[in-house]
């Protein structure tokens, strides 16, 4: 039901079809995923045995009717990759008697604020918060905190209208910001509530888990570079993360209990920590697969496919988690950002993309309009490259989209 527009709308049909199942796909808007495609050539999605059109917007709506189709179709499993419709996806299981995780930790996971509190409540450290709704209750929160403060929506994804405030009158720009973004990229009216976090410093990685039958497996951690200061824009990421054991069991440990103190069982989950001075402290816990392509680094690696684990936990069968020797030691995504906006003339030193090391490489052609580099969504392309040595491909994957040279069509004349 529903999926992200970007890799995974591919890795996930692939997972389902590899693992030799079919797969029916509900949305509200086909145009939507087509007006995106992934990959040249007919878009994964339309691999479907049935592409179904409901307002996945309104659960009220949409359940009863899959659950009339169900009885038609005879589904085996729900699942999602997009954000903005897990907690649909879990209720639909539920309601249909399929397995799922259960909704609650779901919406709990889902939604920023509820994270926070739940986690606090568990003992899972993580930074100093505080939540408002109005200008006044965010500059009563922010003098309570002091500054400087990381600005978050409670509700959306890819670091949208993420930002490091420095004052109040970065703080008023920012929620200036996010009440003129009342209404998502799907249509959903987006809460009012603002969270505000101590900032924390140092690295930051993600541990990537699989929880089934209420245990959780821990398949390796991934480390990323951010950038775009005052917004934290991921430029890339390595698998798996380059730490030493002490540092690792610390991180897993703190994933783990996470997931564990939302209550999330049966579920992908891809969960973002911070390295600080006082130890690891929790990011976000988010209950799918993780995004930036992270899985197909994972499985360059180790030969686990994370996209087809989801689709096997959701099905209730028990996913496939034993590593292989694939012959890489690490592996590497690095995106290329736009310096600013505008519309892209041409994009030069391709040639060195042909470097053996490279496994995959996509750039946005001529005549793409550019947007500002201030989330994720925003990528003019990316290189992945495998190594066979540990924590090398991180350097290779930087340095070639370090060669490449973003024209702009309007500097041209």
């Amino acid at each position: 039901m529903e999926s992200w527009v970007g890799a995974m709308s591919t890795l996930l049909p692939r997972g389902i079809r590899e693992g030799g199942h079919r797969f029916s796909f509900v949305t509200r808007d086909l145009q939507h995923y087509l007006r995106s495609a992934p990959v040249p050539g007919p878009h994964p999605l339309l691999g479907a045995d049935n592409v179904l059109t409901a307002e996945t917007n309104d659960p009220d709506e949409l359940l009863p009717h899959l659950e009339r189709l169900h009885r038609v179709l005879d589904f085996d499993g729900v699942a999602t990759s997009c954000d903005y419709y897990l907690a649909t996806a879990a209720r639909l299981a539920e309601r249909l008697g399929l397995p799922g995780p259960p909704p609650e930790a779901v919406e709990a996971a889902c939604a920023k604020d509820r994270t926070r509190h739940a986690l606090r409540e568990a003992g899972v450290p993580g930074p100093a918060f505080a939540l408002a709704e109005t200008q006044r209750g965010l500059e009563e929160g922010a003098a309570a905190l002091g500054y400087p403060l990381v600005v978050k929506p409670v509700d959306l994804c890819a670091g949208m209208f993420v930002r490091r405030v420095a004052d109040v009158d970065e703080l008023r720009e920012a929620h200036a910001e996010l009440r003129g973004f009342p209404v998502n990229a799907r249509g959903q009216q987006r809460s009012p509530v603002v969270l505000l976090e101590e900032l924390l410093t140092g690295a930051e990685v993600s541990v990537e888990t699989v929880t089934f039958g209420g245990r959780t497996a821990v398949v390796g951690v991934t480390d990323k570079s951010v950038a775009g200061a005052p917004r934290f824009v991921e430029t890339g990421h390595m698998f798996p993360a380059a730490l030493d054991v002490g540092t690792e069991r610390a991180v897993t440990d703190t994933a783990v209990a996470a997931v564990e103190a939302l209550g999330l069982d049966d579920t992908v989950c891809h969960t973002e920590i911070k390295l600080t001075e006082d130890g690891p402290k929790l990011v976000e816990v988010n209950p799918r697969p993780a995004g930036n392509q992270i899985t197909e680094l994972i499985r360059r690696v180790t030969g686990i496919d994370l996209a087809a684990a989801h689709a096997q936990v959701a099905l209730g069968e028990k996913p496939e988690l034993d590593p292989v020797d694939t012959g890489a030691a690490s592996a590497a995504i690095s995106f290329l950002l736009p310096a600013r906006p505008g519309r892209i003339s041409e994009i030069r030193g391709t040639g060195a993309l042909q470097d053996p090391a490279v496994v995959d490489h996509r750039l946005k052609p001529a005549g793409h309009q550019a947007g500002a580099a201030t989330s994720n969504n925003n990528y003019l392309g990316h290189v992945m490259v495998t190594s066979d040595r540990p924590g090398a491909a991180r350097a290779r994957a930087e340095s070639l989209i370090a060669e490449l040279d973003v024209r702009y069509a309007e500097d041209a004349g």
